[in-house]
């Protein structure tokens, strides 16, 4: 068990390696890289890739880590419900209540970082950050 003196360490490690993730899959988007292709950016997916870059960014780095994780917390609601539920799901011809279920629809990313955004969102950056450095609460 990892005793509770390390929890700052720990969530620390959990915002960056979220932040990053996130970061590369804005890249995907928006620049092509690890194996995506970019998208239009006035597209909804090259929008998308938008806010994964900037917000996977400022959220790795520590640095207006509430407002980017809320904002990336929303980006995959909103993911999730018109993406995996409304188009994936449907067009699998899955239904409700199968429809809404992540391991159905291919929405497990969706979830977890909506969740995991929807934390650092209430928690804030933390130690490691630019925020901390900053003198920020």
């Amino acid at each position: 068990m990892i005793p509770e003196r390390y929890a700052p360490y720990t969530y620390a490690l959990f915002r960056i390696v979220f932040g990053l993730l996130f970061f590369f899959y804005g890249l995907q988007k928006t620049m092509g890289w690890f194996g995506g292709q970019a998208q239009p950016l006035m597209s909804l997916q090259g929008a998308a890739g938008s806010i994964e870059t900037l917000c996977g960014l400022l959220i790795m780095i520590g640095l207006f880590a509430r407002p980017a994780a809320f904002l990336a917390s929303g980006e995959m609601a909103v993911a999730f419900w018109y993406i995996h539920v409304s188009t994936i799901a449907m067009s699998k011809g899955l239904k409700i209540p199968a429809a809404l279920v992540p391991h159905m629809n291919g929405g497990i990313d969706a979830v977890a970082f909506c969740f995991a955004f929807l934390y650092i969102a209430s928690r804030g950056a933390g130690i490691w950050s630019a925020d901390a450095a900053m003198g920020k609460k």
